[in-house]
């Protein structure tokens, strides 16, 4: 008997075994693709609600317990979404005179457009805040 190489059935299996190798790696790197984008997405919005959260903490304008919104340039930060924040007194003693030290509290909310989908980051920081004079009337 002579051995003359791979008949055309074994040529055919070997192929198709090989075509479902391919299309099973491929649909592995492109959801690998997709994992870093959104990942890179995401991490850039947390730099983002970093950023954000230091700058109000700063403010010593930022009102209590009214919500301040804002968005984003796109063209600054490379997305399309916003942040909402509100500070709140989150410490203090009862019948507190003006001058008194306490802890206030701020939450941030930044959101962004990830396709159609709103994707948010939550983050929470406090400062140390005084006890404003009674408002002259």
């Amino acid at each position: 008997m002579r051995n003359r190489g791979f008949t055309l059935l074994e040529m055919l299996v070997a192929t198709a075994v090989m075509g479902l190798a391919v299309v099973g790696l491929l649909s592995n790197i492109s959801t690998s693709l997709q994992h870093a984008a959104r990942l890179t997405e995401y991490d850039r919005a947390a730099l983002i609600a970093r950023r954000t959260m230091d700058e109000l903490l700063l403010d010593s304008r930022m009102p209590y317990a009214i919500p301040v919104e804002r968005r984003f340039e796109p063209s600054r930060t490379g997305m399309e979404g916003g942040w909402r924040a509100v500070l709140s007194r989150f410490e203090a003693p009862p019948l507190t005179p003006p001058g008194t030290p306490v802890l206030d509290r701020l939450e941030l909310e930044v959101w962004w457009m990830s396709g159609a989908r709103r994707r948010s980051i939550s983050l929470e920081g406090f400062r140390r805040g005084v006890v404003p004079p009674p408002a002259a009337e």
